[in-house]
């Protein structure tokens, strides 16, 4: 059965527990076929209704998918298989140009802003009981998304944006919903949907966001939740426009039971204004994190909404964490009130790499996308030797596999980690890659 692999088990949990192991493994592979319930059933001695319910189980934990008469089979990318496995490995001697990372140097320092947070927990120590959200940060992330054209609504905090995302979409949603997503798009949330026993619904980008009547199929095949990056999507670097944000809000109006969720995780590094779609839906969320700002390691999202989506996430994160920490909260606070940043700087610093790397490209025949934020995305007729190339010449990009569900090949290249030097050799090095040498740089 299966090959050289044995399903094993006599209750539910077990049979499928025994799947998931040959998933992660990679005993079975993405695509296969599992056992008729019914077969598998006399084969392990058990009633079909075990085999079902294990089924039931691995459908919603993302490891499997059911095609009707087709059967069961193995998810093409189970919820076990992370898309961060698909991360080159980067040897000794060979830039790293693929890790979605800020500028080290256009973080902020952190020690004073620490050094004031430490002193403020010493004078006044955060306890149980007390508020979850320090009223001094959630007042100055409510100002900012007001200047922004944010609706009015409640202020709560998590763990970075894919912390939020997973909670609001907890909140809302069950096992087996839809959800639009863009395609390509962040790999951690295309994992996430999943994971949660959810659908994704792929969406088109082009580098004003996504594309209208690509979801408007998706909410009329019954999507119940979208998911939009506002500004520096990743890989794509696409930002919505103010055309394209009055298209798409059209369009939600006509769909207000639909959860509407936007990222704005590239608040702090981007000078294209924000467009917001928020307050067209019945439940929807903006979410900003701090990671590409202020570094990855300070965990800490902010995210307004409406009164019912906000609450069921601060009630739930009760039963959980709790709140996110006060020491990061105050540190936050610190850095935006001193101004910690300079948003335009830190914007015109990756879109200078940004812009000249594409002009390279195009120089050498190469199309590439990158509007904003710090990543270059390079259609490649050939994924995996574009990459395996690159590497090679010593430059390390990330696999388009990861990111993609529906939409061509290609390669993410993040230009924080390129210098002007670095920009002639990255474009020579990728032309190569996909064929196109010295004969076609100039035509």
């Amino acid at each position: 059965m299966l090959g050289e692999y044995r399903i094993e088990g006599r209750r539910a949990s077990e049979i499928a527990a025994s799947v998931e192991r040959a998933v992660g493994a990679g005993e079975l592979q993405p695509g296969e076929v599992l056992p008729p319930l019914r077969e598998l059933a006399v084969y392990l001695e058990v009633n079909p209704n075990t085999v079902a319910s294990a089924y039931r189980t691995l459908r919603d934990r993302g490891v499997i998918e059911t095609a009707g008469r087709r059967g069961s089979r193995v998810r093409s990318r189970p919820a076990s298989t992370a898309r961060e496995a698909l991360r080159v490995q980067v040897p000794p001697g060979v830039r790293d140009a693929s890790a979605g990372n800020p500028d080290p140097s256009l973080l902020p320092p952190l020690e004073s802003a620490l050094a004031e947070a430490a002193a403020r927990s010493a004078r006044r120590p955060v306890l149980y009981g007390d508020p979850a959200v320090d009223d001094d940060l959630a007042a100055l992330a409510r100002s900012a998304f007001t200047r922004d054209g944010v609706p009015d609504g409640p202020v709560t905090l998590t763990s970075g944006s894919l912390d939020a995302i997973e909670r609001v979409l907890a909140a809302h949603l069950r096992t087996g919903d839809a959800v639009a997503v863009e395609d390509p798009g962040w790999g951690s949330l295309l994992d996430l949907i999943p994971a949660l026993g959810l659908r994704p619904a792929p969406v088109a980008v082009d580098d004003e966001g996504p594309l209208p009547e690509q979801l408007a199929r998706a909410l009329q095949d019954g999507a119940r939740a979208v998911v939009i990056t506002d500004r520096a999507q990743n890989p794509t670097g696409a930002a919505v426009s103010r055309a394209r944000a009055t298209e798409l809000r059209t369009l939600l109006a006509d769909h207000p039971g639909v959860l509407l969720i936007e990222d704005d995780h590239g608040h702090g590094i981007v000078d294209l204004p924000l467009h917001p779609l928020s307050g067209i839906t019945d439940h929807w969320v903006l979410v900003r994190s701090t990671a590409k700002a202020y570094g990855p390691d300070l965990r800490l999202a902010v995210l307004t909404g409406d009164p019912v989506t906000v609450d069921r996430v601060s009630g739930r994160q009760r039963l959980g964490p709790g709140w996110v920490s006060h020491l990061l909260q105050d540190t936050v606070a610190h850095l935006w009130r001193t101004s910690a940043i300079e948003p335009a700087a830190i914007a015109g610093s990756y879109g200078r790499r940004r812009e000249a790397l594409i002009r390279a490209l195009a120089g050498r025949g190469v199309p590439a996308r990158g509007r904003s934020g710090m990543n270059v995305w390079v259609p490649v007729p050939d994924e995996t030797g574009a990459v395996a190339r690159l590497l090679h010449a010593g430059w390390a990009v990330a696999p388009g596999a990861r990111f993609r569900m529906q939409s061509p090949p290609g390669v993410r290249i993040t230009v924080s980690a390129l210098a002007d030097d670095d920009i002639a050799p990255v474009a020579d090095a990728v032309a190569s890659a996909v064929g196109l040498g010295e004969a076609r740089r100039y035509e």
